[in-house]
C-alpha cells in the first residue's frame, strides 16, 4: 500500500471515529475524501482561510488527533505535505491549543 493509500485510509478512519467517538458527522469532508482522496482533500482544507468546523468540534470533544492537521503533522505522512502546508497545520492546531489556556 503506498503511502497516499495509508493517508487515504487514515482520513476515511478519522471521519468513522469521529462520528463514533464525538458524534461529529462531517458528511461533506467524507465526500471529499472519497472524490477526491485523503492528500488532495487534506491540501485544499489546508489551503483554505477558514479552518473547518470539524476542527472546532473535535477540539470541543477533546480529540485533536482526530484532525486532519493531527495527521498532516504526523512523522509517517509529512512527506506528502509541503513546508507550507505542514505549517498551516501546526499554526491552526498550535492556535486550538492556545484557545483552550
Amino acid at each position: 500500500m503506498s503511502l497516499q493509500d495509508k493517508f487515504h485510509e487514515a482520513m476515511l478512519s478519522i471521519y468513522r471515529q469521529a462520528k463514533k467517538e464525538c458524534n461529529c458527522s462531517a458528511k461533506a469532508f467524507l465526500d471529499m475524501v472519497v472524490t477526491m482522496g485523503g492528500v488532495v482533500t487534506a491540501k485544499r482544507l489546508l489551503a483554505s482561510d477558514t479552518p473547518q468546523s470539524g476542527l472546532y468540534e473535535l477540539f470541543r470533544c477533546g480529540r485533536l488527533d482526530l484532525t486532519v492537521e493531527a495527521h498532516v503533522l504526523q512523522e509517517e505522512f509529512r512527506k506528502l505535505f509541503d513546508l507550507a502546508e505542514l505549517a498551516e497545520a501546526q499554526r491552526r492546531l498550535d492556535r486550538r491549543t492556545a484557545a483552550s489556556g
